[in-house]
């Protein structure tokens, strides 16, 4: 994502800003370098007055009096004694100076012992990869020393590396991708299975950049994001891929997440999106965040291949065009999102011909959400008829210039019955789940820079728009509402984002579910 170009007054004041917050650190240290025997003395009398306190709490009260008149005699004798004062004020401060040390037992020098083998075996692990015959002064050699390969290395409370910096030397081929991946393979095993790694090469300074990533936040539920006409968020990712973060509110907190923003429109170069994943991935939780979404602005016709009801919650609500289950009706919604797509394309054209603007109902954006459109494929062929994803061609082609966006969620599976169409014109590309290295490059067109795990919760996978980059994805919690499984708050943040249900012609309201049951209970027979 393109960072915005902050204000010059803001990022002079920023730098202000951090100009004086270092010089106040600098100051501090100052004093605190300055004062230090001072702070050190008071430390020692607070803790000498704590000790004095509860030796007179622990004393017994038949023992108290003549413990004070031992206390009052000996100050007597302080007194008397020539110097007296001066001495005993010495030696007050020297006792103060004493239990007031700093008592923090010193760091150790380098890592722990069980830290150290560990090192010492990615480092004779590596040793078959970055060592040669001919190399007169190797890096890697049997039982050699790894502080020189492993200039940087941070390890988790586990005891587990988290961020570390591994020196290879020049001769290896790190433009090869299959060198890389065998190297990636073999970190990811010896630093800990179960994690995420993220590999920065830097092929001028030979040099690799193993960190272990945080897993991405699950309990995000859905709601109102912070963006502009035309942004859709698929998800959230690292703080270090994107240089955007936006609001989110967390029960009663707020924080700040770097999203993954999805651009469609007139000026988008990846208009349309092909979501890729297995059984209970949360390619359909995607679909409906995209879908509430969606209705803030414009219209959405929804097709179930899946038949589970997963979207009957927005049957009926404003914006909703239809959600259709059966094959006649996929048949007729998709023959009239291509009969729309043409008739904008049209009311555009003869608009710029003339030099008005485009018209008012050829704004309005209309989505086209299919969830397993191959389901229908094979229901038309064995019925004779026309197959569905045929009709999408017209608004794959065309859409963009009219405000048609077409999105469309696909199993493994079946992903070989989609057509080319649908292949060609979805740039924007969403793989969620369990994926092996080929099928992410295979989908996504390159692989990621991260290692994938073989089990991750639902809605985690990654996402590519166009050219991008590949980034980690971990789309809001979105579940069906009607599902008794899901949580209260999850439900209620979903029925929360529902539009209202559409009034018929003749007015009469259309009754939620829960009260058209209310009314046939309560009916009498």
């Amino acid at each position: 994502m393109a960072r915005r170009p902050l204000p010059r007054i803001l990022s002079t004041g920023s730098a202000q800003l951090t100009r004086s917050r270092e010089l106040a650190r600098t100051a501090a240290d100052s004093a605190t370098d300055v004062l230090h025997p001072l702070i050190t003395i008071t430390r020692g009398l607070r803790r000498l007055a704590s000790a004095g306190r509860r030796k007179w709490s622990d004393t017994p009260k038949d023992r108290r009096g003549p413990l004070l008149f031992l206390v009052a005699s000996l100050f007597l004798v302080v007194t008397l004694v020539p110097y007296g004062p001066l001495l005993a004020a010495v030696v007050l401060m020297a006792a103060a100076a004493w239990h007031g040390r700093d008592r923090t037992p010193p760091r150790p020098k380098g890592p722990e012992e069980s830290r150290v083998r560990r090192l010492a075996s990615l480092y004779e692990a590596l040793v078959p990869y970055f060592s040669a015959t001919e190399d007169p002064a190797p890096l890697y050699t049997h039982g050699g020393a790894w502080e020189k390969a492993f200039p940087t290395h941070e390890f988790d409370d586990s005891g587990r590396v988290r961020h570390l910096v591994i020196r290879y030397p020049a001769y290896f081929t790190d433009g090869e991708t299959e060198s890389r991946a065998r190297i990636e393979h073999l970190l990811t095993a010896k630093a800990g299975r179960g994690r995420e790694y993220l590999f920065s090469w830097d092929e001028e300074s030979n040099q690799l950049t193993v960190t272990a990533l945080a897993p991405l936040p699950t309990d995000i539920a859905a709601q109102r994001f912070v963006t502009a006409p035309g942004e859709t968020v698929l998800g959230f990712t690292d703080p270090s891929e994107v240089q955007r973060t936006l609001p989110l509110g967390h029960g009663a907190e707020q924080r700040d997440v770097p999203p993954v923003v999805w651009r469609t429109g007139l000026r988008s170069t990846e208009p349309h999106l092909l979501a890729l994943g297995q059984a209970g991935s949360g390619t359909s939780t995607l679909l409906r965040s995209i879908a509430l979404q969606a209705l803030q602005h414009g219209d959405v016709l929804i097709v179930d291949g899946g038949g589970t009801g997963e979207f009957a919650c927005l049957t009926g609500r404003d914006g909703v065009l239809a959600v259709e289950c059966g094959l006649a009706g996929v048949l007729a919604s998709l023959e009239w999102a291509a009969t729309e797509t043409e008739r904008r394309l049209i009311a555009v054209n003869h608009a710029r011909q003339a030099g008005h603007p485009p018209p008012e109902d050829t704004k309005r954006p209309l989505w086209l959400l299919l969830d397993r459109p191959t389901a229908f494929t094979h229901l038309a062929a064995a019925d004779g008829r026309k197959d569905p994803q045929a009709l999408l061609q017209v608004p794959l082609r065309h859409g963009r210039a009219v405000g048609v966006a077409v999105v469309v969620a696909e199993q493994f599976d079946t992903a070989e019955a989609l057509s080319d169409a649908v292949r060609q014109h979805t740039r924007a590309r969403v793989v969620l789940g369990p994926a092996t290295a080929e099928q992410l490059k295979a989908v996504l067109g390159a692989p990621p820079h991260t290692t994938p795990l073989p089990v991750v919760p639902a809605g985690r996978g990654y996402a590519r728009l166009g050219t991008k980059p590949v980034h980690r994805l971990q789309v809001p919690a979105t579940p069906d509402p009607y599902d008794e499984a899901t949580s209260d708050a999850h439900r209620q943040a979903v029925l929360d984002l529902l539009p209202p249900k559409t009034t018929p012609a003749d007015g009469e309201r259309v009754p939620e579910p829960t009260e058209a049951v209310t009314e046939a209970v309560v009916e009498p027979s």
